[in-house]
């Protein structure tokens, strides 16, 4: 192996940078709706727990919204740096996409953003909670033609080939927005948001909780992060299920590798494999622990359904459907099987943790539960949220390492999209400088957080005081400061 390869190298930090900058979106995403669903409490009850609840977590929104917005330039100059045979192959088909969700969805979301952080004791109380629902929605849009923008990559639509054939030229505007991928992936993204933002709404509840602080804040708070949690979880699941659909009719080299399955397989043959172990050379399995039909089931919703194995789809690759590409891969359209084996399994298996967790959790403080909630319990969910964080980040390597060797499927092999000009030593350079950035950038958010957090919201008004006056918004400290 080359350490000195640009292409290693540009892949490394391509996906440092994109995991980096996916810690903060999804956060995001689902933090934003957990505010205006706070705020819409308080504007309907007038209760002011929701009030503080608002400005509580909407500090963590902006926090990790800002750090979002950092993180993310960054993603679009890679594409110019490291990969500008990638972009000039698919620029005319991005710019679209990316153009709405740049102008369009992020600076829409930003500008909303910026009237609900300064409008508080400006805007009237519902024109005022219309703006973080507005920044709600354009957050999702920008989600949205982001995601857009990738379905191209994992299932090409809506272009013809330039005819000099070096480009992809976009043709079909409203095919590459309504591409099957696109649609799948978003209400499976914004439930995996959401599962995440509940997670974190748990820890930080429990901290509190814990610590018999604001109680009367708190409790609230953790139901909702306990119900959201199973709510998304079942919504992660049924919209998985959709988009598994949709990755079989498109991608079905993934699924096969997914399920690390080497010969096609129809009925009880199409298992789902709980473990395996496969040949050193990739082409065949030992051993495996399978559960019979089950693969199938999912694959096709059917127990009588075939599913397509490894090796019968390299050689209908190879010798029919892109023998232009064979010698380039050797004839193994695969990608690494046990990244994308192993990642399919995490990726379940974390999000089915984070689910049980906020199961144990509401029979523990349910209503007559006759004992209080042990301390071990407390602690034990203040750190449950990775759970759900590592599964979206999980499915996340899944999603891009299973649509290897191709940058482009079946258009453009990642090798070819690499820039040609740019020496190894040059990207080590920029991913070494990267790295100390964002673990510095890492350093900061997490000491934010943590002491945001660890504050709480601001104190109730004590029962016994006298009616807050209209002028009690204003007493309230706003949440940039």
């Amino acid at each position: 192996m080359d350490l000195l390869d640009p292409l290693l190298l540009a892949r490394w930090q391509f996906g440092l940078t994109t995991l980096y900058h996916f810690l903060f979106v999804p956060l995001t995403l689902g933090m934003a709706l957990t505010v205006a669903i706070f705020q819409t409490a308080w504007f309907r009850t007038g209760n002011l727990k929701w009030l503080h609840l608002t400005r509580f977590f909407g500090k963590l929104f902006l926090i990790n919204f800002a750090m979002g917005v950092v993180t993310g330039i960054v993603q679009e100059f890679q594409f110019g740096m490291n990969w500008s045979s990638y972009s000039r192959f698919v620029g005319d088909v991005f710019g679209a996409p990316l153009a709405f969700e740049g102008l369009m969805a992020f600076f829409f979301e930003a500008t909303f953003i910026g009237l609900w952080i300064f409008g508080w004791d400006k805007l009237p109380k519902g024109v005022h909670l219309a703006t973080i629902w507005i920044a709600t929605a354009g957050a999702w849009f920008s989600a949205y033609f982001i995601l857009a923008a990738n379905a191209f990559m994992q299932n090409p639509v809506g272009y013809r080939m330039a005819q000099d054939g070096g480009r992809a030229e976009m043709d079909d505007f409203l095919a590459v927005l309504t591409n099957p991928v696109a649609l799948a992936a978003l209400p499976h993204t914004l439930f995996a948001a959401f599962m995440l933002t509940s997670g974190v709404i748990i820890s930080v509840a429990s901290w509190h909780l814990l610590r018999g602080q604001h109680l009367e804040m708190m409790r609230p708070a953790l139901k909702y992060g306990l119900w959201g949690m199973i709510v998304t979880f079942a919504g992660v699941a049924i919209s998985g299920d959709q988009l598994s659909l949709v990755m079989v009719s498109t991608q079905p080299m993934k699924m096969a590798a997914a399920e690390a399955l080497f010969d096609s397989a129809c009925g009880a043959d199409a298992s789902f494999s709980l473990f395996s172990i496969g040949t050193p050379d990739g082409t065949g399995e030992i051993w495996a622990l399978r559960v019979p039909y089950l693969l199938a089931l999912l694959s096709t919703h059917s127990f009588d359904g075939c599913v397509e194995g490894i090796n019968d789809l390299n050689m209908q690759y190879t010798t029919e459907l892109f023998p232009q590409f064979a010698d380039q891969v050797d004839g193994n359209f695969a990608p690494i099987l046990w990244v994308t084996y192993w990642a399919f399994r995490w990726m379940i298996g974390l999000g089915a943790i984070a689910a049980l967790t906020a199961v144990v959790g509401l029979w523990l403080t349910r209503r007559n539960a006759k004992r209080p909630v042990p301390a071990w319990a407390w602690k034990l969910a203040i750190w449950a949220w990775p759970a759900s964080l590592f599964a979206i980040l999980i499915g996340w390597v899944f999603t891009e390492m299973g649509r290897q060797p191709w940058i482009v499927f079946s258009l453009m092999l990642t090798q070819d999209g690499v820039s040609p000009n740019v020496p190894g030593w040059n990207v080590l350079l920029s991913l070494v400088a990267f790295t100390l950035i964002y673990a510095i950038l890492a350093v900061v958010e997490i000491g934010l957080i943590i002491r945001t957090s660890k504050r709480g919201p601001d104190p109730l008004p004590d029962p016994d005081a006298p009616p807050p006056a209209e002028g009690a918004l204003e007493d309230t400290p706003t949440t940039v400061y």
